[in-house]
């Protein structure tokens, strides 16, 4: 373990459990104490859930299309909880349709992410990306 906790789920009415699942598997294998939500997750149960394990991270999926509209304002939630210095960070398929991903990337660091990933992104990279941002040695 690496002393890290990671909050993990799918947000909004998104029901696609397996990629949530892959990531924690892989979390874990990194070291990394996850506490996984599960499906339809809404952002008070994120938060909640960051607050009470006192998280480093908020790794929120999405697959479904509709997470830049269920992620919106998760920003100033956690930072009215207390939580304002938290990452986080979204994957998946986050936007309806077939959009730029640098665009949507743009939209939603304007929101307070601060990573994103798009779908079948390796996460190895993930995993290194957070391990640099919480300051873990490799």
């Amino acid at each position: 373990m690496n002393g890290k906790t990671c909050v993990t789920g799918v947000i909004g009415a998104d029901v696609h459990a397996i990629g949530n699942k892959i990531l924690t598997y892989a979390l874990e294998n990194a070291g990394f104490q996850v506490v996984n939500l599960g499906v339809m997750v809404s952002q008070e149960e994120f938060i909640a859930a960051a607050v009470e394990t006192n998280a480093d991270v908020i790794l929120v999926s999405s697959l479904y299309g509709h997470g830049e509209i269920d992620c919106h304002g998760l920003r100033a939630k956690c930072d009215e909880a207390g939580l304002k210095n938290i990452p986080l960070i979204a994957g998946g398929n986050l936007v309806v349709g077939k959009q730029d991903f640098k665009e949507v990337e743009k939209r939603y660091q304007a929101m307070g992410f601060t990573k994103i990933y798009p779908p079948h992104v390796d996460l190895d990279i993930v995993i290194a990306d957070l391990k640099m941002m919480l300051g873990i040695a490799s």
